[in-house]
């Protein structure tokens, strides 16, 4: 496959997956845009690989980790998800804004391991796989912030029974 066809293929999937880890449009599209950049340089051997979309989403989440480290700035999740944002219906978040808004506050790593489970649909080993390290600290980054989810998004009178 050539570079060309990978990016036409994949851009719109890559786009949804930035923006569901970073939690901004002009964000996500700064970071997706370094990733192809890099990746066309390697597309030889990239191209050649038999899953190249995992490759380079590997590459989109690492650049997301690592900005983040060298920025140390706060991600937000907008709570609106329409304008410009050309997300399809099957990308948009199916839970309500609380929900979004408490998953931007979640650790970077325990969002990341969020999004590749519930959006890229990825299995524990696959998660380890793209961020480099071993599937039982993706079950403890999910167990966490699957905690931390459901203390934030219970009703007031449940949170000091899930709290207890």
């Amino acid at each position: 496959m050539r570079f060309e066809e990978f990016v036409s293929a994949r851009l719109a999937a890559l786009m949804r997956y930035a923006v569901l880890l970073s939690g901004e449009r002009e964000y996500a599209r700064d970071i997706v845009q370094e990733v192809l950049a890099r990746a066309m340089l390697k597309w030889h051997r990239i191209g050649a690989m038999e899953e190249p979309y995992g490759y380079v989403r590997r590459m989109v989440t690492n650049e997301f980790l690592s900005l983040l480290r060298r920025r140390r700035r706060v991600v937000t999740v907008p709570l609106e998800w329409a304008g410009e944002q050309r997300l399809t219906v099957e990308a948009r978040p199916e839970a309500d804004d609380e929900m979004w808004q408490v998953l931007g506050t979640l650790p970077r790593q325990q969002r990341a391991v969020i999004v590749l489970r519930y959006y890229e649909g990825l299995t524990d080993p696959e998660i380890a796989e793209v961020l480099r390290c071993r599937p039982a600290t993706v079950r403890a980054y999910a167990s966490r912030a699957l905690s931390a989810l459901r203390v934030e998004l219970a009703p007031a009178g449940e949170r000091k029974e899930v709290l207890s």
